[in-house]
């Protein structure tokens, strides 16, 4: 049963352009469906999370990340009382415009568009569900329902934000301006995110040898659960189960702060009493961590940071990442016939636009972000005749 203070999907706000209810899925079910059947789901199986695609085939990607925050969303959400098809629909389409290569790739291709507007992954997310996936005759984009376009939008500038208000007069760029709360369920994802992205960095890390079970004592968050793991199971001491030792760590690390976000907030909402969705998006941020696990959650974050994002062989590879990203960006923008043809098209249709280049580097822009590691990387050997990566 959902709370008074879940979002509804019969008292949804509906889609851009309106459609009759499907028989038998609810609106939120069938932004979901329509994610998963989408061209730019698929490709998250090819982009990078932290370790380029092809460096190993256990790391994590986009995709496996989506699906882990998913899960940690619904189990969290079925507690609260919260809608979990929402949780689900935004946690898996909340990566779909990040570009190839990470976060080292999404930085190269802002510095290109610097000029002409920038490059928000989260605003690009949005860009790929509202139009850039053409799957519909009737309509650009999957024409997904309100409460899951304004989940997808995490973070917005104001600038975009304003951009966003023009064009659609109190949509899901309003509460960057209000300064309101997007829906709980959009508040759970993105604390799931977060959870998700810690836990599995640790893991991916520890299997690239980068960052070792020793390095991680350092870690109260982790070596906490480290100690509790050995104390239950002491055979774990001998360094053939290290595995095991991680995994059981990770497990419990991830239990415990499952279960401290649905506490503080089950706190943060008898204080609120939230009793609409409308009163909750007009309240404090109200998903949390307790305050002893969020300083222990930013520990771990900045010990990832240091050790494993910051580590030389990661800056070495997403370095290279980086220039395969501007050169990419370069060519297109002088040689346009060389995109696909539907993106050609697209460029095409820029001249005599008011800002011609600007909307010409946007089309570019959407074309790299699309690109999955390995076609970037093909592509630009193609383009230079050398290869990066």
């Amino acid at each position: 049963m959902l709370a008074a203070f879940a979002c509804d999907p019969a008292q949804s706000r509906g889609r851009r352009y309106p459609q009759a209810p499907a028989p038998t899925r609810t609106e939120y079910q069938r932004d979901r469906d329509r994610i998963v059947h989408c061209t730019a789901f698929r490709r998250l199986v090819y982009k990078t999370q932290v370790f380029l695609n092809h460096e190993g085939d256990l790391f994590r990607t986009r995709l496996t990340h989506s699906l882990e925050v998913a899960q940690l969303g619904r189990s969290i959400a079925r507690s609260l009382g919260l809608n979990e098809d929402l949780v689900e629909a935004i946690a898996l389409a909340h990566d779909l415009g990040h570009t190839p290569f990470g976060h080292a790739g999404q930085d190269a291709l802002n510095e290109c568009m610097s000029q002409f507007g920038g490059f928000e992954h989260n605003l690009q997310s949005l860009r790929v569900v509202d139009q850039l996936e053409q799957r519909y005759p009737q309509f650009d984009g999957l024409n997904l329902t309100f409460e899951t376009r304004e989940g997808i939008l995490k973070h917005c500038s104001i600038a975009h934000s304003q951009v966003l208000d023009q064009s659609e007069p109190g949509g899901v760029g309003r509460r960057f301006l209000d300064r309101t709360q997007p829906s709980l369920e959009a508040q759970l994802c993105n604390l799931a995110d977060e959870i998700a992205y810690n836990a599995h960095d640790i893991d991916d890390g520890v299997r690239s040898g980068l960052i070792t079970l020793e390095h991680l004592q350092e870690v109260a968050l982790f070596d906490d659960f480290r100690r509790q793991t050995l104390t239950e199971y002491p055979h774990l001491h001998d360094k053939a189960q290290g595995r095991r030792l991680l995994y059981e760590s990770i497990r419990r690390m991830l239990s415990a702060q499952v279960y401290d976000v649905i506490a503080a907030t089950r706190r943060e909402l008898e204080a609120a009493m939230p009793r609409s969705v409308d009163e909750a998006r007009h309240a404090p941020p109200l998903l949390r961590f307790g305050d002893a696990m969020r300083n222990k959650s930013q520990e771990l974050k900045v010990f990832l940071l240091h050790r494993l994002y910051r580590h030389p062989q990661v800056l070495q590879t997403t370095g290279q990442a980086r220039q395969v990203v501007r050169d990419l960006f370069d060519a297109y923008l002088a040689q346009p016939r060389e995109m696909a043809d539907g993106f050609l098209a697209r460029s095409g249709a820029t001249r005599g636009a008011k800002d011609e280049t600007s909307t010409a580097a946007r089309v570019v822009a959407d074309y790299i972000a699309g690109m999955t590691d390995r076609f970037a990387g093909r592509e630009h050997e193609r383009l230079t005749g050398l290869k990066l990566l």
